[in-house]
């Protein structure tokens, strides 16, 4: 990856707190990213599960998917385990049905999600060549001559 997660996930943050799109649950989420970015164990567990709740509550926000992403490959630095992989992976691909073909999307932000992608699906163990390849990427222009 060419890019620091934790960063993305700041700025992506900070994108949502701008545009007012959370509307009551504003508070909640400030509040979750706080004990999430300050702390480890137990507390940013629930933190992060905080986040994820509003995250499906928000699903059309694509900042604050991009935010999800991002703080999952945090969870899984600091939790190496399948279920954090699998959970990254499945966000990933829903960010990319939903907002990979949209005319808002940046373009740093998908490369940066599909990077992400990959690296989820490497700690599973899947490779690019395994035959549940998703629609997009069997689309998705591969370049050479």
């Amino acid at each position: 990856m060419h890019f620091d997660p934790a960063l993305a996930a700041q700025i992506a943050f900070k994108q949502v707190l701008a545009s007012g799109v959370l509307g009551a649950d504003e508070d909640t989420a400030v509040e979750a990213e706080e004990v999430f970015s300050a702390s480890a164990g137990s507390e940013a567990k629930a933190a992060y599960a905080t986040l994820q709740a509003l995250g499906r509550r928000h699903s059309d926000i694509q900042a604050f998917q991009e935010f999800l992403i991002y703080i999952t490959w945090q969870q899984v630095t600091e939790e190496t385990i399948p279920r954090h992989f699998q959970h990254g992976l499945e966000l990933c691909n829903r960010y990319l049905a939903r907002f990979g073909q949209s005319a808002g999307s940046d373009g740093a932000h998908l490369g940066q999600v599909r990077a992400l992608r990959e690296s989820f699906r490497g700690g599973l163990g899947l490779s690019e060549h395994d035959d549940h390849t998703e629609e997009y990427d069997k689309d998705a222009f591969k370049g050479g001559d």
